[in-house]
């Protein structure tokens, strides 16, 4: 899959730069972990599902102890965001951080900045799967 996005693009870069258009392409983030520096564990799809969401989290709001189950990875628009391991790790995103979130690790996010942060999350598993599971307290 990764393979095949990567010849897309740089197919939509060839054709723009042929027929004289502007159109240019950045790499945001190209890597084999998470944010936490843990390997990405291979994934096997059968009947692959993709999830889009825009997550405004106001400021100062703390969202409840979570994991994902599937593959994420979001992109900071606006705000400023403090994602915090169970563990302790910490990440903190400025509006064009890009994130690989944690797979079945318990974390939570935090809005920190003065204005509420903004987040699009791009889930990638099973048709069907559930994207977050809420930790009991």
């Amino acid at each position: 899959m990764k393979k095949l996005f990567q010849s897309f693009m740089l197919l939509i870069g060839v054709l723009c730069a042929a027929n004289g258009y502007a159109a240019t392409s950045d790499t945001v983030i190209k890597t084999q972990t998470h944010w936490n520096e843990q390997p990405i564990k291979p994934i096997n799809i059968e009947h692959p599902e993709v999830t889009i969401l825009r997550i405004t989290i106001p400021v100062g709001e703390k969202l409840a102890m979570h994991k994902h189950p599937i593959l994420n990875v979001g992109y900071l628009t606006k705000g400023e965001l403090t994602v915090r391991s169970e563990k302790g790790d910490v990440i903190v995103l400025h509006p064009g951080d890009p994130i690989v979130e944690l797979i079945d690790v318990w974390h939570y996010g935090e809005s920190t900045g003065s204005s509420d942060a903004e987040i699009v999350v791009t889930y990638i598993g099973e048709k069907g799967d559930a994207l977050s599971l809420i930790k009991d307290k």
